[in-house]
């Protein structure tokens, strides 16, 4: 199905963390459909699918090495990224890892590094682009959550606490940066079908169930991530800020 095309945001500087797979993998090739300069980063190489885009869509996403975990190596990449195409004025904080956990097993340094990825990056991954959105008279911050802690889900505690703390930390931006015109919004995806998800997690049995819990009776996959990050980063959204938005065929309501 052709997607929606925002005509603001052809030539828009992209950062996207964890942009060559999974979600965020879908989140670049769909940021690159709109004609932006994306650059993302994420640890493990991405060659082959920065050589699958250019392929595909005659442009190639600029890939960063990174571990997002250590600040001075994220702050230097949104450099480099700046350097390449201009300071970002969109921002995708989607990185994270959701391994699954149990509280009375998890020791002081499993919670520092499991919160390491999943919401210090966010933290300041916002305050490395912030000023070149102010340069610019504005930006957008998409911050990637998840529906989980919503719901309660006791697999993994310091991963849904992470992600409450992602939708705080993005109602506080979206009050602090606002009068700069820097809108800071949350994206929670539900139970999405990524390999990495079918190849870990996803049993039929705990599929089926999870099934019954959505509105929509079809897998979420991170295709359907796409459309609602691009539109919270154009200006079709140019009234929305401080909000979480649930993607995740009807589980969660909100209101």
């Amino acid at each position: 199905m052709p997607r929606a095309i925002f005509p603001d945001l052809e030539g828009a500087s992209v950062f996207i963390t964890g942009g060559g797979s999974g979600i965020g993998a879908a989140l670049t090739e769909g940021f690159l459909e709109q004609g932006c300069k994306v650059a993302f980063v994420q640890r493990s190489d991405a060659t082959a699918f920065c050589d699958e885009m250019e392929v595909r869509h005659g442009v190639r996403p600029l890939f960063i090495a990174c571990d997002i975990t250590r600040v001075e190596a994220l702050r230097e990449a949104v450099a480099e990224a700046a350097r390449a195409h201009g300071d970002p004025t969109v921002l995708v904080s989607n990185a994270a890892n959701d391994v699954r956990h149990e509280t009375l097993a998890v020791t002081e340094d499993f919670w520092d590094q499991n919160q390491a990825i999943n919401l210090k990056p966010y933290f300041f991954a916002a305050q490395a682009v912030i000023p070149g959105m102010q340069r610019a008279g504005g930006g957008r911050i998409v911050n990637f959550s998840s529906v989980s802690y919503m719901m309660g889900i006791g697999e993994y505690p310091s991963y849904a606490a992470s992600n409450a703390a992602i939708v705080g930390l993005t109602r506080a931006q979206a009050r602090e940066f606002g009068a700069a015109g820097i809108r800071v919004n949350a994206l929670a995806p539900g139970w999405t079908m990524t390999q990495k998800q079918v190849d870990l997690w996803v049993t039929p049995e705990k599929y089926e169930a999870f099934l019954t819990r959505q509105c929509l009776p079809r897998p979420i996959l991170p295709e359907d991530m796409v459309a609602p990050t691009l539109f919270l980063a154009s200006e079709a959204s140019g009234a929305i800020t401080g909000q979480c938005l649930p993607v995740d065929g009807g589980v969660v309501v909100t209101g």
